[in-house]
């Protein structure tokens, strides 16, 4: 059995590596490289989101920003942040957000359960996170998760619809699920 490396060796060897890898608790786990439509989906999302902040007291990043939670030891990289209000970060590197608003994370294969489950769980402790969003990268759909204001989490929307939009309550904005799907290819329909 590998010796659990410390969350300072963790950073240190992250910094200087040309992959991402997440860790959690002593353990580092290399991310797997993304598919097209993954990547699609999420630079489609990163522009919708990106144009609207320009010049608003929200920021987004996509997925080389790393996101850690102190609470679990959970150092990842999710596909989009967006924070708002100030920007709160490990240390003077600048490269580990502690504060996100709202999470998006791209669905694949490999990934989706993982996404849906204990990582959503580990972000949920997250004092600041307030929306969850889940975009299937292999067939249209989206679910919008909201946290209410007792704290609990709730499935308030979900479409395979692209005439539908999301609506991103943090922010105040709504996207086109046309737009975040645009130039895919071989996407399942969801009757």
């Amino acid at each position: 059995m590998l010796a659990a490396i410390s969350q300072e060796e963790y950073l240190t060897i992250e910094r200087g590596s040309l992959e991402k890898h997440e860790y959690y608790q002593g353990e580092i786990t290399m991310m797997a490289g993304a598919p097209r439509n993954h990547n699609r989906v999420k630079d489609n999302f990163s522009v919708e989101v990106g144009i609207f902040l320009k010049h608003k007291r929200c920021q987004h990043f996509t997925s080389d920003m790393r996101v850690h939670i102190p609470k679990d030891e959970f150092y990842t990289y999710p596909d989009l942040v967006i924070v708002c209000g100030k920007i709160e970060v490990l240390d003077n590197q600048e490269d580990t957000l502690l504060n996100p608003s709202v999470i998006v994370e791209v669905l694949s294969k490999g990934t989706a359960d993982y996404d849906r489950a204990e990582k959503f769980e580990r972000y949920r402790s997250i004092e600041s996170f307030q929306e969850y969003i889940l975009v299937d990268s292999r067939r249209i759909k989206v679910e919008v998760w909201r946290k209410n204001e007792q704290g609990l989490w709730t499935l308030v929307q979900e479409t395979s619809n692209l005439e539908d939009k999301i609506e991103i309550r943090t922010i105040e904005h709504s996207i086109l699920i046309e737009d975040i799907y645009a130039q895919t290819v071989g996407l399942l329909h969801l009757s």
